[in-house]
Order: C-alpha cells, then structure tokens, then sequence
C-alpha cells in the first residue's frame, strides 16, 4: 500500500513556518525520550517500496529530477521487504541549495514495517546498511534537552543548510507521527524553494563516483 509522507510539524521556534504549516506548542512530550537530531537536507522527499516508489504525493507524476532515483532503485528493490517502505530525500536535483560534497544522491531518514511502524534509529541504520544506503547526517543523539537544539541552531550556516529534523530514536506507529518528529527550518526556506521543479535541472554534485548510491 502506497503511504503519503505526513508533514513534520515545526518547532515553536522554527522561523521558517508558511501559512498551511502545522507548529507544536511545546516539545514538552518529548521529555525524558531519546531523541535523534539530523540535517534536514534541501531536496524532494521520495518513498522507496520493492515494486515502485513515489515521491511526497503518492500520485506524483514524472520529473526528470527522480530519474536517478529510479535507476539507483531498482538495483535493490527486491531486498526491501514486501509492505515495507523506506523514506528518503532524493538529492539529485539543486533546489534552492546547492550540495558539492555528497556522497550519494539518496539519504534515507526513516523505515516503516509492514504494520506502518517506524523502526528504531538503530534498527533503521542497520537496515540502510544491509541495502548500501546513505543516512541523512546526524547532528546529535542523546535524552531530549532544548537547549541542546538552540546551540545546533547557532551553529547552522542556513546559507548551505535548511534545517533540523528530531525524531525519536524508539520506533513509533504512523498515527504518532505527529507527536514524534519536529523540525527547524530557515527563514524564508519556502519561498526560496517552490520554482525548482519548473527550472533546468541542475544536478548537486557526489564526492566521487565510487560512493554508496552514486553508480
């Protein structure tokens, strides 16, 4: 079953909040949990399943953009179990930040089992590992403290990065997503963002061609 990607609510500090985005009042329910912070990369989220996939929108049409992605794909799609998806950012497009230094087009940011659970952040890693998949850069890890998200937040060059996700390091059921997760992003990220699917294509650039998911 094909699963739209929620949208991740912002932090009460997150400045970059359009109208239609949703805002959590509190990270007060976060307390006392294990949380994982990562980079919130600037690309197109897709969801990789073993006979297709699709990106943000379930009825996603073609783009030029998810060429790659398709290709990269099918060399594992048969190892991804059936009912499972896995969720990424397709990076091979530039979108309104440039990456010169990546070290595959794709980094997976979470996996749901066939009960739409999210695993755990280990289990997720471990899972990325065994299919050659990059990770989404992970800033920090540890019990939740907010004070820990403010530094991350000083230490962001926003002028090359668009944010921080947190999630919870346990795994969680798809109706929880929205108590979960919670993101940070840059000022203005939107509006410097929306045009890319209507722009020439041009690609980021890989580290080197011999990395995980750059053949």
């Amino acid at each position: 079953m094909r699963q739209k990607y929620p949208t991740t609510p912002h932090m009460p500090f997150s400045p970059g909040v359009s109208r239609e985005d949703k805002v959590l009042h509190s990270l007060a329910h976060f307390s006392g949990k294990e949380v994982v912070i990562t980079s919130k990369r600037d690309g197109e989220n897709t969801n990789l399943y073993k006979d297709g996939f699709h990106a943000k929108s379930v009825d996603s049409r073609h783009h030029p953009s998810r060429d790659w992605v398709a290709a990269w794909h099918a060399q594992f799609a048969h190892d991804i179990p059936e009912g499972w998806r896995i969720c990424g950012e397709n990076l091979y497009a530039r979108h309104s930040i440039g990456y010169s230094n990546l070290t595959s087009y794709f980094e997976g940011f979470s996996i749901w089992d066939e009960t739409n659970t999210a695993l755990d952040w280990d289990s997720t890693l471990e899972m990325f590992e065994l299919l050659d998949i990059v990770p989404v850069p992970v800033k920090w890890r540890g019990i939740f403290d907010e004070k820990v998200i403010h530094r991350l937040v000083r230490e962001l060059n926003t002028d090359e990065e668009e944010g921080l996700v947190m999630r919870l390091a346990g795994s969680f059921p798809f109706e929880d997503f929205a108590t979960s997760l919670a993101k940070w992003v840059r000022k203005d990220h939107v509006q410097t963002d929306e045009h890319w699917m209507h722009a020439a294509i041009v690609p980021n650039q890989l580290a080197g061609s011999q990395k995980k998911g750059a053949s």
